[in-house]
This record gives structure tokens, sequence and C-alpha cells, in this order.
């Protein structure tokens, strides 16, 4: 058990049978009675975001998080395929579990997995991707003098922005947590 006075941004707690992890917690002592401590929590089966409000020194549950690294192998009939890179074994995800992480998810990639009592409750990416372009329309010369932007579709098939003077088969850096087109790899 934890007190509400220990919370901090990150840490992991079970409310409600549900896993939840801290995003933001602030001490409020209102004018009259005790001192509150409001939070903004995240629901890792559900990634909704909720407020809540516990009276100081109240305690909640928490949870002790193992994170791991795994491989991306590939994808086959919805179900996502992983592996260890400790143990060499293998695991598989429904793609409704995907959803944040498959936009830049490809083949041979290294995630970290949040894992407790055998639940993956989140996977990150790395921050950085590199990612082919498959289509995108030709650069002109002279587009980078322009600040313009054009739609391109990487290897993944997601679409990102890039800049006008990008072509296909051109390989860009991605940021995993933005979408956004940060450089040329």
């Amino acid at each position: 058990m934890i007190s509400t006075n220990q919370f901090k941004s990150g840490l992991f707690i079970r409310l409600d049978g549900e896993f939840y992890t801290i995003i933001e917690s602030q001490h409020y002592k209102p004018g009259k009675g005790g001192a509150l401590v409001r939070t903004k929590l995240r629901n890792l089966k559900l990634g909704t975001v909720i407020d809540r409000t516990f009276r100081a020194g109240e305690t909640v549950e928490d949870v002790f998080v193992e994170e791991k690294r795994y491989q991306y192998l590939y994808n086959a009939d919805g179900q996502y395929h992983f592996m260890d890179n400790a143990t060499y074994e293998q695991t598989s995800l429904a793609e409704e579990k995907m959803s944040a992480v498959k936009k830049f998810l490809k083949e041979n990639t290294e995630v970290t997995v949040s894992m407790c009592e055998g639940h993956i409750l989140n996977m990150r990416l790395p921050i950085f991707i590199n990612l082919v372009i498959k289509e995108t329309e030709p650069g002109v010369k002279g587009d980078t003098v322009k600040t313009g932007t054009k739609n391109a579709k990487l290897e993944t098939g997601t679409t990102v922005q890039v800049p006008l003077f990008i072509n296909t088969g051109d390989i860009i850096t991605v940021d995993t947590r933005t979408g956004e087109y940060t450089g040329r790899a």
C-alpha cells in the first residue's frame, strides 16, 4: 500500500480493480478542512484519462511493474508477434491492444513492455525511428526554399507530413510520440 502523500508522476497503482499510471498529482489545501491530492490517472487497459481527488494520507494499492525488452517479429491474422530478448520466448498480442504503437511498428523493432502479474500494461516504441518513404509526390528542383509540406506514406502504411524536397525511397526519422517528421536519416 502507498499513501497519497507519496504520489508522483509515472507511479503505477491499482484502483477499483483496474491498473492506472499517475500522469499528474497536486497537493491542495482548501481554506477549511483537510488537505487533498488531485490526480490525473491513465487507465492502462482502456487508455482513458480520469481526474480523481483523494484525501491526504489515504492509501491505495501500488503495483510492481516489470519492464522488459521485446523485439517485434511479424503480424499475422490480427495478431502481433514479439520475442523476449532475454529468454527468446515468443508472445502475441491482439491488434486491438496495439492501436497506439502499430502506426510506426516495423519488423525487428525493439519495444519496451511494462508488465504486471503477467499482463502487458503498456508498450513503448523508441522515441525516434527510421522509416522508408513508400509513396509521395515527386520533389521539384527549388522546393528546398519553400516551407510547405506534403503527405508521404511510410513503409508501415502511416501517412505523415514531410517537406517538399523528400522523395519516394528516402529514409526519414519520425518522432513516435508526436508522429512528426524530424529529419532525414
